[in-house]
């Protein structure tokens, strides 16, 4: 009995020893495995970002939030801009190149009219409207004081002639009617406005009417108009047709588009313009430049030229000194993170949608992507779950920040195969 005691004990501490030995063996391979690969190059310019840590102390990344603005690192200052606020963003990163007094509260005039537009936009989306149907002009739309389309009371008018008066004539009218055919009325209209502006983060913007007649409570931001013109030019491009427009004609009366941009600069697009005697003349731009989209905002410049001047300065700034660059997608991960007793000893971690970022022009091989996620990652992993931050610095700058999503499912590995991983994680 005790030679078979013995020899038990033996093999039992000669395997313990063997797991252990196994494990310092790889240990070296699977600290390899949990960094990031370097960044991948955009389709449109020859440059890459440095290799993304794994993991890094908090302090690294920048306080959470805390985003430096790109037009702050360059090394052309913006252009001298006569207006209440302005700001330029670049549409496909959504960040923010540069602004002036980009939370001041202001009147937003006719700008109110691209969430009027993309609350319509939304309706025929989700076949509430139609382009074709038409809808019964209401005495209140027909009185609605301000710019009009003319149209008359109680005459059908198609939803399509109709967003041609709202979007090129600025037809207050045709807003009003447009409103009431989506909502029943005005009103209800305008709280379907204010959801949409919480729901896209429009913290400081409140409206009062579908139409931008001036009202106490009726205000915005810029920074909020930025946002507004960003996600009109990414969820339905398909309408864009209707803000380069140059003219439209309607009852036999010809008004042409406000947007003095789209005659002076061919690669402008859109998007509104906005003017009351309070809040002065405004104008939200879009252009595309070699496939880049960038959108700028100024409100309350003193006169329509200087609105129109303003906006291009901004433009042509913006796609002089700053390049836009795709660094990560599902194919290439921010992150190759190693897996924990699953079926997949790697997972990809970043967005569901390619990460861009806006740098000054050259810029480019200098971001330094940092990344922070839970360690270990323990399977099951269902796609889509946010792990943790990956965290864009340029010159010890954070430019933005951005979640980290498991890509893919990895379903949990055989009993065996977890006991396994088990043991190798208590030599970590």
């Amino acid at each position: 009995m005790s030679m078979t005691h013995s020899a038990f004990i033996f093999s039992l501490r000669r395997s313990r020893y063997l797991v252990a030995g196994l494990a310092l063996s790889l240990a070296p391979l699977f600290s390899l495995a949990q960094k990031a690969p370097a960044a991948t190059p955009a389709p449109a310019a020859s440059t890459a970002a440095g290799e993304a840590p794994v993991a890094a102390p908090a302090a690294s990344t920048g306080a959470a939030g805390v985003l430096t603005p790109v037009g702050d690192l360059s090394s052309v200052p913006p252009p001298a801009i006569t207006a209440k606020a302005w700001l330029t963003l670049d549409a496909t990163s959504g960040q923010i190149i540069a602004s002036s007094n980009p939370d001041e509260k202001i009147e937003p005039a006719s700008l109110t009219k691209l969430m009027s537009a993309y609350v319509v936009f939304d309706a025929i989306d989700n076949k509430r409207l139609t382009l074709n149907q038409t809808v019964n002009i209401s005495t209140k739309a027909w009185k609605t004081e301000g710019s009009r389309m003319f149209v008359k009371p109680n005459t059908q008018v198609s939803v399509d002639d109709l967003l041609q008066g709202l979007v090129v004539q600025s037809g207050n009218d045709a807003t009003v009617a447009l409103a009431e055919a989506v909502a029943g009325s005005e009103s209800a209209f305008t709280a379907l406005m204010n959801q949409e502006a919480a729901k896209m983060g429009m913290t400081d913007t409140h409206f009062a009417n579908s139409t931008g007649l001036p009202d106490p409570t009726h205000l915005t931001t810029v920074r909020d108009l930025g946002i507004l013109a960003k996600n009109l030019v990414r969820n339905h491009p398909q309408y864009l047709h209707y803000y380069s427009q140059k003219e439209f004609t309607y009852n036999k009366i010809k008004q042409m588009n406000r947007n003095r941009l789209l005659w002076t600069d061919p690669t402008v697009d859109g998007l509104k313009t906005g003017h009351t005697q309070s809040a002065g003349y405004c104008l939200v731009a879009t252009a595309v430049r070699n496939g880049r989209r960038v959108v700028s905002v100024v409100v309350g410049a003193t006169s329509d030229s200087a609105r129109t001047e303003n906006s291009l300065k901004l433009l042509n700034w913006t796609y002089q000194n700053f390049d836009t660059i795709k660094l990560f997608d599902t194919e290439h991960p921010a992150v190759k993170a190693r897996v924990w007793e699953g079926q997949a000893e790697t997972v990809g971690l970043g967005e569901m949608q390619p990460l861009w970022i806006t740098v000054p022009r050259g810029k480019g091989p200098e971001v330094k992507p940092v990344a922070q996620y839970t360690q270990p990652l323990i399977a099951p992993l269902k796609k889509g779950t946010k792990v943790g931050t990956v965290s864009l610095s340029l010159d010890g700058k954070v430019l933005r920040q951005d979640s980290l999503l498991v890509l893919n499912d990895v379903p949990e590995a055989s009993f065996f195969g977890r006991i396994y991983d088990k043991i190798r994680l208590m030599f970590q």
